[in-house]
């Protein structure tokens, strides 16, 4: 891939040793110089096997400092909760015609929550949310009946994540106009949350390497270890 010449530059400040959290916010920080609000992204590769169902990492996790974007939340409601579900302040709120809206075409939103009532129809546009990462989920607080605390869960900083097939997760943890301190909690907080969900049947090593990069710079890879002992 061929790269751009603000990349090229901050690649080349990027010394071959393990940074410590900090080093490595302040030098994303540092070298984010896009000309809008960069994300900050930390990858964690995994010791584990993603083939296998007892060893599938997915959680939430509330950022302290929220993610810095302005999340559009689309509630999926029977008509006869349409008016309560407008009062959390989500940005679309219906049944079926949302639906029949999706089926067309339409994606405007960010996270999609839906009333238990509602799923057997939103079921039916699974193979249009599922790839995007959208469907309403039960395991991660997607699908329930307190669609107030979802929404204002949501908007507090409330961030789903799942490994990928080649046992990776990749998680935002901010954007880079959050002060170090800031950042370095949000991240903090996502390790922590990470560890907790440790499957059992995990074998060696469990987190082998982190790294940190913004939207448009390169990696920086962190000492993972050094952290892991912080955190116990």
């Amino acid at each position: 891939m061929k790269r751009g010449k603000r990349y090229r530059n901050a690649k080349e400040k990027v010394e071959k040793r393990e940074y410590s959290v900090t080093e490595a916010i302040v030098f994303v920080k540092d070298n984010a110089t896009a000309k809008f609000d960069e994300t900050a992204e930390l990858s964690i590769r995994l010791g584990i096997d993603p083939r296998k169902s007892d060893q599938m990492v997915r959680g939430t996790v509330f950022l302290p400092h929220g993610t810095g974007k302005k999340i559009r939340i689309l509630v999926f409601v029977t008509e006869e909760k349409e008016d309560e579900a407008k009062e959390t302040g989500a940005d679309y709120v219906g049944g079926e015609e949302l639906i029949e809206k999706i089926k067309n075409g339409w994606a405007d939103f960010d996270l999609a929550i839906s009333v238990p009532e509602m799923m057997s129809k939103v079921g039916k546009i699974g193979k249009i949310l599922g790839p995007r990462g959208l469907m309403p989920n039960p395991k991660v607080g997607t699908v329930t009946k307190d669609i107030k605390k979802a929404v204002n869960d949501a908007r507090k900083g409330r961030i789903e994540f799942k490994v990928d097939k080649t046992g990776n997760l990749h998680v935002p943890i901010g954007k880079v106009s959050f002060s170090t301190e800031h950042m370095e909690e949000n991240l903090l907080e996502v390790l922590r949350e990470v560890v907790r969900l440790k499957p059992a049947s995990t074998k060696g090593t469990y987190i082998k390497n982190l790294n940190l990069c913004s939207s448009m710079g390169p990696g920086i890879t962190i000492n993972a270890q050094e952290i892991i002992r912080e955190l116990r």
